[in-house]
């Protein structure tokens, strides 16, 4: 076996909607050798994963997968269900897979499955091909290029397998990258509801919604959690003050720096006390029932070990309960239980501690909806004063408390009471939140009988919590679950209210950079602030925050987490898709200009219908109320409709009589269409929907198609104003805008970038590819000057195929009188002088004379040799990889000598 790559997928990509790790598989010889051919190899599968039985794999029912596999199935697809079990096995509930052949490519399979954490789905994928190759036989195994999967679990070199130390190491990737439960169950809650969740720390920070109407969370602490709210709560005398001033019962007490201050306060309340450290949480260093100057002593030693000062109060008797209240609402009570054991008369107390700790509910600090019990001096006082010691055995039946304190974290349980609470002490309970200024807070309640006043039966608050856990509520020990995260994200997010800002998604082989500058234009002129990703940088508006090529998820991540973007517009390049999906669950317009012959042959993209079915992701991932644009004039992206959300708009430059019949039905049925109609002045662009027609503005008053000429960015033109109308622009408002979009390099650099000040003119424009090549030549055609010469300098990257390096050659050969091919630095990691090579073959090939052809390696000199050889009238053409160097290079120019002579321009080429 061989890996031979793998892939986190975090958003929409070329397999599926849903995030996923990918993992590419060479069978090789393995390829005649299913599971039902390989002796012993299901059965010793099975011993060692017997939950894979539940797997219903295709049959859809339980022991599917088994079935398979005495069926014979083949490896990969094994892989696949391993990697999905290993990571139930160590608590991450997943289940989508898939496994699919490599067209052309016999024993090749892309292994896809489900993942919650990146580094557990990785390392799951590891450990499941580690298991599966440890059960072949001897002279079928062996594997290669596993740490592209993920790193080794430890030294022991394949077919070397052990299971539970494999399960282990998991489980530790998991503890370290999962969730807590408060914010799982609020992220989960985010997600039914639609609003998408990004993580943004290794820890608890998550970002619910999209830019300007995003909120952040960690944990319960939310966005709209007062700072000030927050210290008070933290403040635990503070806190009673500000309770007993609004009428709420808090027990008496004080705050103290000393043993000698304890014990007198201690005296003064006369009955059983609480010592506590002033600012604590979790229930540390927290004593209760301290009634003798010996406990007291005690009680203060463990309290002043989280804290400067110590707070001593009165005893409330009673039980005690959590009460969670959410935007001013009790939204769930629980009774919290101190840690206990049962004697069975055999066991020890440390052996009934120990008997707990196996529940699988159970697990360190907050991972699961209980918590491990930890012996410490805390459960020894307890059991000493009790009587007991570690190494007693309770009798059968007899409950032994462990802790005088009931919080889960060291190790309590609870039982739902959310029915039962008495009205006062809800009301009681809303004001003490409302008092304090917390969205959410966890009031600690001491009473009798919750289901009794404490107005009548005593007891009160005892403490006000920020950031309260909410595993108590989620899966109580006893009692309905309640779904408390609903509360919070209902109280973030009002019915009705948005978590999405409207995200714009443009994909095409060229023009891309254009077009969303255009829609970037247009929703500025709707007063919108505008995050937009290109190949040049991220944009806030007008501020460039990175100067990148930024046309990948990352980038597009930057932009929806911004908090003052509120119209998203993204260039969207194969490369990022392929790599790790889309930045986005799904966008309101998807645009897809073109697919034309460009980075072929590279990541298993191979023919035109590969590319296309990349770039239709934008569209699949479209949303049901959005629109999806597609170039009506390119059959491949036609095709693309049958999968596209949302609704169908098309563009094309064939519009009026000249418009196909699909196009013309399209339209006679109220579908969306903007179209270039004949007319003076380039065309008429005009957007049709529902029936209606509205004229936008001629082709000539956009000043970047250069008097109607510049083709390309007339159908740029038209895809923007598809996309503007379906980000609800009025025409007025496009046209507007439009009109004022020119192809500076200031506005859109390396596009189209026109510059007249040296006697003759230079374009500089970022063609990179046949396709592009041949949009610019029909340019030239109609700009070629009557008396003067066309110079182009001309290169294409490295990694591109031969054939098309070749025909970027022969179509420049047709465009250009004086041609520079260069080289540098766009090698790609090619040959030195390879390019040069393929691109003067192909320009040879297709007749053009070889004394006007120069090959010069050197961006910079061979840009100085365009403008040098240069006369009045001419025009020069150059297409750079550094645009924004070659641009400035070209405003600098000075021509500091007389025109070259054909053999001082020879003399230069050597």
């Amino acid at each position: 076996m061989r890996i031979l790559e793998a892939a986190t997928y975090r958003g929409p990509h070329l397999y599926a909607a849903r995030p996923m790790v990918r993992i590419q598989l060479d069978l090789g010889a393995l390829e005649a050798w299913p599971t039902n051919r390989l002796p012993g190899f299901t059965d010793h599968l099975m011993a060692a994963l017997p939950s894979l039985e539940a797997h219903g794999c295709s049959y859809k029912s339980h022991g599917g997968l088994l079935l398979r596999m005495r069926e014979g199935t083949w490896l990969g697809h094994v892989i696949e269900h391993v990697a999905l079990e290993l990571q139930k096995r160590v608590g991450v509930e997943v289940g989508r897979g898939k496994t699919r052949s490599v067209k052309g490519r016999p024993g090749v399979y892309n292994i896809l499955y489900a993942y919650e954490g990146e580094g557990l789905g990785r390392a799951a994928g590891r450990a499941a091909i580690e298991l599966v190759h440890s059960l072949l036989p001897r002279d079928l195994r062996g594997v290669e290029g596993l740490d592209r999967v993920a790193p080794p679990f430890s030294d022991l070199t394949p077919p070397l397998f052990d299971l539970p130390r494999t399960l282990e190491q998991l489980r530790a990737i998991s503890r370290r990258e999962t969730l807590g439960p408060t914010t799982r169950s609020l992220v989960q809650e985010a997600r039914r509801r639609g609003i998408p969740a990004q993580r943004l720390d290794e820890q608890s920070l998550v970002q619910l919604g999209w830019g300007a109407r995003r909120k952040l969370i960690r944990a319960s602490i939310t966005g709209q959690t007062s700072h000030i709210a927050v210290v008070t709560a933290g403040d635990k005398a503070l806190t009673k003050t500000l309770l007993a001033a609004a009428g709420v019962p808090v027990p008496r007490g004080g705050v103290v720096r000393t043993l000698d201050e304890a014990q007198a306060q201690a005296a003064r309340i006369k009955g059983p006390v609480v010592l506590k450290p002033l600012d604590g949480n979790h229930g540390r260093g927290v004593s209760l029932g301290l009634e003798t100057p010996e406990q007291v002593r005690w009680g203060y030693e463990q309290a002043i070990k989280h804290g400067r000062r110590v707070i001593v109060e009165e005893q409330y008797v009673g039980r005690d309960y959590r009460i969670l209240v959410v935007g001013g609402q009790v939204v769930a009570v629980a009774e919290r239980v101190p840690a206990q054991v049962v004697g069975d008369g055999r066991g020890t107390v440390l052996d009934l501690i120990e008997t707990v700790n196996q529940d699988p509910r159970r697990g360190v600090g907050h991972e699961q909806v209980m918590t491990r019990i930890v012996v410490d001096d805390q459960v020894r006082e307890m059991l000493a004063r009790a009587g007991l010691g570690l190494d007693d055995v309770p009798a059968a039946g007899a409950a032994v408390t462990l802790r005088a304190t009931a919080n889960l974290s060291t190790g309590g349980t609870a039982i739902d009471r959310t029915d039962e609470i008495h009205p006062d002490n809800a009301a009681i309970a809303r004001r003490a939140a409302l008092t304090v200024g917390l969205d959410v807070a966890g009031i600690d309640f001491m009473a009798p009988d919750i289901t009794r006043s404490v107005r009548e039966t005593g007891g009160g608050i005892v403490e006000i919590n920020a950031a309260p856990g909410f595993r108590m509520h989620l899966e109580p020990s006893q009692g309905q679950p309640r779904d408390v995260a609903k509360a919070v994200i209902a109280n973030l997010f009002p019915p009705g209210g948005r978590s999405r800002i409207p995200i714009v998604a443009v994909t095409g082989t060229n023009g891309k950079s254009t077009v969303v500058r255009m829609v970037s234009r247009i929703a500025r002129e709707m007063g919108k602030t505008v995050g937009l990703t290109n190949t040049t940088g991220v944009y806030i508006n007008d501020e460039k925050i990175l100067e990148a090529d930024a046309s990948g998820p990352k980038s597009a991540r930057m932009v929806l987490r911004d908090p003052t973007v509120e119209v998203a517009v993204l260039e969207t390049a194969r490369g990022g898709m392929l790599r790790e999906g889309l930045a986005f669950d799904r966008c309101d317009v998807g645009v897809v200009l073109n697919v034309t012959a460009d980075h072929l042959g590279l990541k298993g993209v191979d023919t035109l219908e590969d590319l296309a079915a990349v770039k239709s992701i934008v569209t699949e991932s479209v949303s049901r109320r959005g629109v999806s644009v597609l170039n009506g004039d390119d059959p491949l992206t036609l095709r693309m409709a049958r999968h596209a959300g949302g609704r169908i708009a098309y563009f094309t430059l064939e519009g009026g009589l000249e418009m196909s019949p699909f196009l013309q039905k399209h339209q006679a049925e109220g579908g969306l269409l903007v179209a270039l109609e004949p007319s003076v002045g380039g065309g008429d662009i005009v957007l049709y929907d529902k029936g209606r027609r509205w004229p936008i503005l001629r082709a000539d008053e956009i000043p970047a198609t250069l008097n109607g000429q510049a083709r390309f960015n007339v159908a740029n033109a038209l895809a923007a104003v598809a996309a503007g109308h379906g980000l609800g622009a009025a025409p007025e408002v496009m046209a507007r805008a439009l009109r004022a979009f020119t192809s500076s390099h200031a506005e859109n650099p390396g596009r189209f970038n026109v510059h007249d000040a040296h006697g003759f003119r230079v374009i500089v424009d970022y063609a990179h590819n046949p396709g592009a090549m041949r949009a610019m030549g029909q340019l030239v055609t109609q700009l070629r000057p009557s008396v003067g010469r066309v110079i182009g300098v001309v290169s294409i990257p490295g990694d591109r195929r031969d054939e098309d390096i070749l025909e970027m050659g022969a179509i420049a050969a047709e465009m250009f009188d004086d041609l520079i091919f260069r080289e540098l630095p766009d090698g790609r990691g090619r040959p030195e002088g390879s390019v040069l090579s393929l691109l003067t073959q192909g320009a040879l090939e297709a007749g053009f004379p070889a004394e006007r052809l120069h090959r010069i390696a050197s961006e910079s000199r061979s840009v100085d040799a365009a403008l040098r050889m240069a006369r009045p009238g001419d025009l020069v053409l150059v297409f750079p990889t550094a645009v924004g160097a070659v641009w400035n290079q070209v405003v600098a120019f000075q021509a500091a000598s007389p025109p070259l002579s054909n053999a001082g321009q020879d003399a230069l080429h050597a």
